[in-house]
Order: C-alpha cells, then structure tokens, then sequence
C-alpha cells in the first residue's frame, strides 16, 4: 500500500478554498490508514504499540487511535496529562530531565516512567516510594545508549558522540537496575527496519546477562513501518523473538508513522515580486509553521508542483530574512490570492507551530476523503500569540 500515492491522489480532489488560510487539513482516512497497518503490525507481533504524541497529538483523532492502538507515549507532564485526559490506554513517560514538583502528577498519569541515568531514578526513589504507598501503580525503566549508532544526521542521531539521551550501556552497572522493570531505547529516525535489527543484533550480547531480570524491553520510536517499503515482516519476527526468547513485553512508539501522508498545510499567495527570480510571499511561514523546514532542514513537497525551470521562491510574512520555504514550479505563475498547499504536513508541523513575529498559527480541519466530510475545529485568535507573553 502507497500511503503517499493515495493521500496526493484524495488531495488533488480537495477544494482549497473550503477552509481558511492557512489551515492544516488532516485526512482522518489517511491516519486511520495508518493506524490499521501498525494495528496489524501489533496484531500479529504482540507488540504494545503507542502513538508517540511528540509527533502527532490531534485530539481529535483520539477515538480512532484508541480503536487501533495500546496508548501514547509522552514527554513530560503536559503531554502525560493530555494522553491520560484524551487518548486514555497505556501511558508511559520519558523525559531526559524530570522536575521533581512534577513528578508525582506524572507518575499518577503513567504506567510507566522511564529515567534517562540511574542517578536520578536514586534521587526520585523517595516519591516513587511514597506514590506506591498511596496506591499507585507504577513500572519504571531507564533508557540506555546502545553505543551503536544508525543515524543519517546528527542533529536527529540519539546516539551521536556527546548525546545527552540514555546512558552508555557500557556505563550501566548491576545495581543501576535495583527496582527497574524495562529498557528503553530510541536510536532511528525516519528508518526502516534493518537499523533496528542492526542495533538490536549490536546490544543484545551487552544485556545477556539483564535480560532475565526485566519485564519489558521499550524499542523507542523512529521506525517508518507505515512506509511501502518497510519491512513490516521482518519487524514482526524481531518483535516475536525478543518475547519469546526473553519472556518479556516489547513496546514501540511510533509517531510520525500514525500520521505519515495525511495532511496538507494549505496557504494563500500574498503578493509576487522580482529578485534575480520570482519571489511569492504567502501567508505561510517557514520559521512559524513548519519550522522543521529550517531546522532539518528539507523541502516539503507542493501539491500540484511541475517539472519546470520557471520556478517561484517561496517565503512567509515574517521579518526573518531566512522564512524561505523553497523553490517552486507552478502549472500556471502565482498570483496574490491562489491557493496552494504543502504535502505530508500532518506530524511535526502542527505540533512545532509558534507565533513569532505575531504570525497567526493556521487554522485545522478534519477531512475525510471518502465521504468529503468537512469540520473546522480551530481557528488563529489573538490570545494565541497574547497567552504566550506577559
């Protein structure tokens, strides 16, 4: 199944001049595409798969990934709070730092709590205690470095020299693992399956002697299982052999891959101008609304876009010299007031949007491409941009 070939193809039939702009438009077909494929994956592994919601936290959506998956993982406080209030199932959190006046809300809000070092797993031990005399319930890990790196960028590489995510394997010692149930490890991004067996072929001699102590093995995130090309097969027989051979639950955490190709970032040409080559300004900004186009960075691809050398540089509203999205190639030039709209804006983009400069955050809608369904769910106001100053 090319997820990326039939959400262009629902795409090309949506009316961009339905919604405001700019507004992200998310296919709850796509994601719910998506979902069934990685249901599918935990069906036949016996995998405990949840929706990374760093990635992708559209709450409304929340009934569908509840239909298919075990829970969500998250980050920190709030984002431990939204998956308990809204996504409900498992809960298991991860931060590389936690704040102790946070900690025993989290821990009320997860089922597991993972700890970057065994240091401050010994320095919240007195607040698990407590929380457990309270009657709560909760497993904890710690999230280790396999010291075996598959990573295309550094910037996205967990297990680049210096990273400060999970402690070196080598570092770990017998008693660092007094009171913890699991490991955790996250190492890929964006990545099909064989770094994942690399590394798992790379660490599992290191923890041959832990394994028959831990209840559960948490293999992270990053994993593009969604993809047509990812194999799925070979992820299910991994998955299947740690259980089996280790007698130990397996989590994955996947994010990006429960909303891969399934939203657009529609937006509206403002003006066109000429620099040494056609420049259009629209109300899109790369540095606001889909900052990973700076930070990655990448280029998102255009729906519609053509094979031309007459191309159009693409910029925000925004001050920044540097809100440059791309270069473009129109069917017919830009003018102010055509609608356009980026591909496969879904995952990251919407949850990294902010107000700088006073840009207006887009608004989002919830579409479905089989009965061409519509529902507007949020608008820009002004006390998005108000709340966040003082």
């Amino acid at each position: 199944m090319d997820i990326k070939a039939l959400s262009t193809k629902s795409f090309a039939t949506f009316d961009l001049n339905r919604v405001p702009s700019p507004c992200f438009v998310v296919d709850e077909v796509a994601v719910e595409r998506n979902l069934s494929i990685l249901h599918d994956v935990a069906d036949r592994s016996g995998a405990n798969v949840l929706l990374a919601l760093k990635a992708f936290s559209m709450f409304a959506l929340a009934p569908l990934v509840q239909k298919y998956l075990s829970g969500t993982c998250a980050s920190g406080l709030y984002e431990a709070r939204l998956g308990r209030q809204k996504f409900g199932g498992e809960v298991t959190t991860y931060s590389a730092g936690f704040k102790a006046s946070d900690l025993p809300e989290i821990i009320q809000l997860s089922d597991h709590l993972i700890f970057n070092s065994p240091a401050q797993h010994r320095r919240f031990t007195p607040l698990i205690e407590t929380a457990r005399q309270n009657g709560e319930q909760i497993s904890i890990g710690i999230r280790i470095n396999p010291e075996h790196s598959e990573g295309w960028n550094e910037k996205y590489d967990p297990t680049a020299p210096c990273s400060r995510l999970g402690t070196l394997i080598s570092q770990m010692q017998p008693s660092d693992w007094d009171g913890v149930e699991g490991l955790h490890m996250h190492t890929l991004c964006e990545q099909g399956f064989e770094p994942l067996a690399r590394t798992w072929a790379a660490l599992e001699p290191k923890i041959k002697d832990l394994l028959p102590r831990l209840k559960w093995i948490n293999l992270g995130g990053g994993h593009h299982i969604t993809q047509p090309d990812y194999d799925r097969d070979g992820l299910i027989a991994l998955i299947r052999q740690i259980r089996e051979t280790h007698d130990v639950e397996v989590f994955i955490e996947p994010g990006e891959a429960c909303a891969l190709h399934s939203g657009i970032l529609v937006g509206e040409i403002l003006d066109v101008a000429q620099n040494h080559m056609p420049l259009a300004i629209t109300d899109i900004s790369a540095t606001c609304h889909m900052p990973d186009v700076l930070e990655a960075p990448y280029r998102p691809d255009l729906l519609g876009e053509i094979d031309s050398d007459e191309k159009h540089r693409l910029g925000g509203p925004s001050c920044l010299a540097g809100d440059v999205i791309g270069d473009y190639a129109f069917p017919t030039p830009p003018k102010p007031g055509d609608r356009f709209a980026f591909l496969d804006q879904s995952h990251y983009s919407m949850v990294k949007t902010n107000t700088f400069n006073g840009v207006p955050l887009p608004a989002i809608a919830l579409w479905n491409s089989d009965t061409d369904a519509l529902k507007l769910l949020r608008e820009p106001k002004y006390s998005d941009f108000l709340d966040r100053l003082s």
